[in-house]
């Protein structure tokens, strides 16, 4: 649609824009209770009508099967929009026409935003619709007819109107209950008599005050939304929950004008008891694992503190250093599980958490050395299983540069990743002394290489650059990022 208005809407200012778009995006309650198509239309500068937007019915029969959108006005539909785009134009009168297989009827709505015409609207109807809302609801079509009317007059949508994509947002096949100017219930549906018995209300509610019915069942509650006296009185386009111990609704409210005077409002209702109930239980579960990592961290960490208790007290050069090896490994984990511990996902932001843990792993494998570390490239969002394993891998690379590649000598330890979709690539580079003659037999080498290959699906190779130092390059498989 925006690209539509910027090359067909020559004419039209980024605000008319705005309002061009709030529009659109809650114009299905008037395709709904009106059970008709909405077409929107713009002038190009050769003077044809060109539509920008289409939305259909949700209660009734669609006139066009096929997408409209970027279609140019036949002959018949372009004189009824050009009156209305006349500078004093009201919505045109209704105008039957055959459609080869059904009746139509049709008017066209004009658009008005800063009091001049923008745009225009088409309201087509399949007459078939009409006879299921002579079954139905009837003072749908005079509420259709007063949403039109304020379109034309410049007061629908209303800046204050909240996002129609607003999580649990009520539509009309929800609930709908129409109100007068005080107030009081004059029609609903049979899902709005739902919702309200829903909260409690047994009550009969046609010719009541809904404020005075909603009063009742929410008085012993000791949080109520403090916009829900103004919605449930119809007096603003906000959007409010009733909470009684029965269960949870939401309103939203559509005040209704008839030549600038309040005519009463539209209320939109949904029983949201079993979204909300999911909502809690999910937020329990993120607030239980969230704790689980937390623990977890903890426990490890005291592990930690009991090796490096172990590692002080033993006479053993051997000793110290097996324990020393198997706390940083601990220590990997522990970071892990206290970056899970902060976020309600089963993903990290490894790039964050890796910096630090570089640092952590260099720092606790020197002794008398001074070791740079840096960082170069990206992660991305990580799932926990693979987070842990890389984490261990990598601390293991990174102590084994130090403790080997950088004995007894200065030196830096690069890492480096990039990511494309699911394929991972990491190296780790020093500057130290290179690669032994020796082969790689280690047990921080048996660990990294099962680890890559079962946990990682991936491949991990030892090379010695021509600048010197060791390069170690792991290419793995890992779920796409989804950030």
């Amino acid at each position: 649609m925006r690209e539509l208005i910027r090359r067909y809407g020559q004419d039209l200012s980024d605000s008319d824009s705005d309002h061009l778009h709030m529009l659109v995006g809650d114009w299905q309650v008037l395709a709904d209770i009106g059970s008709a198509d909405l077409i929107l239309w713009i002038p190009d500068d050769q003077g044809r009508y060109v539509a920008i937007a289409h939305t259909r019915p949700g209660s009734g029969f669609t006139i066009h099967l096929d997408d409209v959108v970027g279609l140019t006005a036949s002959p018949t539909r372009s004189r009824m929009l050009k009156s209305a785009f006349a500078p004093d134009s009201q919505p045109t009168t209704p105008e039957v026409r055959w459609a080869g297989s059904y009746s139509v009827i049709a008017n066209a709505v004009p658009v008005r935003h800063d009091s001049r015409v923008i745009a225009a609207l088409t309201v087509e109807v399949n007459i078939q619709s009409l006879r299921v809302f002579e079954q139905q609801e009837q003072w749908f079509h005079k509420t259709a007819n007063m949403l039109c009317e304020m379109i034309s007059q410049g007061s629908f949508p209303a800046a204050s109107l909240p996002a129609a994509t607003t999580h649990g947002m009520p539509r009309l096949i929800d609930g709908a209950i129409n109100l007068d100017a005080e107030g009081r219930v004059l029609d609903l549906t049979p899902n709005a008599r739902s919702c309200l018995r829903r909260l409690g209300v047994r009550e009969e509610v046609i010719g009541a005050v809904l404020a005075e019915l909603i009063t009742e069942v929410v008085q012993d509650q000791c949080q109520v939304d403090e916009t829900l006296p103004v919605v449930v009185m119809g007096k603003a386009y906000w959007l409010a929950e009733v909470e009684s111990p029965s269960g949870i609704v939401s309103l939203r409210s559509l005040p209704l004008e008839q030549s600038g005077e309040r005519m009463g409002a539209l209320l939109l209702c949904r029983d949201v008891t079993e979204v909300r109930r999911r909502e809690r239980e999910l937020m329990s579960k993120d607030a239980t694992i969230r704790e689980i990592h937390h623990r977890v961290k903890n426990n490890l960490q005291t592990v930690c503190a009991l090796l490096r208790l172990q590692v002080r007290r033993s006479d053993s050069q051997e000793v110290k250093t097996a324990l020393g090896e198997a706390e940083r490994r601990v220590a990997s984990i522990a970071r892990v599980h206290e970056e899970l511990s902060q976020t309600v996902s089963e993903t990290v932001d490894f790039d964050e958490m890796i910096s630090r843990l570089l640092r952590m792993s260099a720092a606790m494998a020197a002794t008398d050395q001074e070791v740079d570390t840096e960082f170069v490239g990206s992660f991305g969002m990580i799932d926990a299983e693979t987070a842990l394993v890389l984490a261990v891998v990598i601390s293991e690379l990174v102590a084994n540069a130090v403790e080997h590649g950088l004995a007894n000598r200065d030196g830096k330890v690069v890492l480096e990743a990039k990511r494309e979709r699911s394929e991972l690539d990491v190296w780790v580079r020093d500057n130290g002394s290179g690669l032994e003659d020796k082969p790689l037999s280690g047990l921080g080498t048996h660990i990294v290489r099962t680890l890559v290959r079962a946990n990682l699906k991936g491949s991990i190779d030892w090379s010695c650059p021509e600048e010197g130092g060791t390069k170690v390059h792991i290419h793995a498989r890992i779920e796409e990022d989804v950030r």
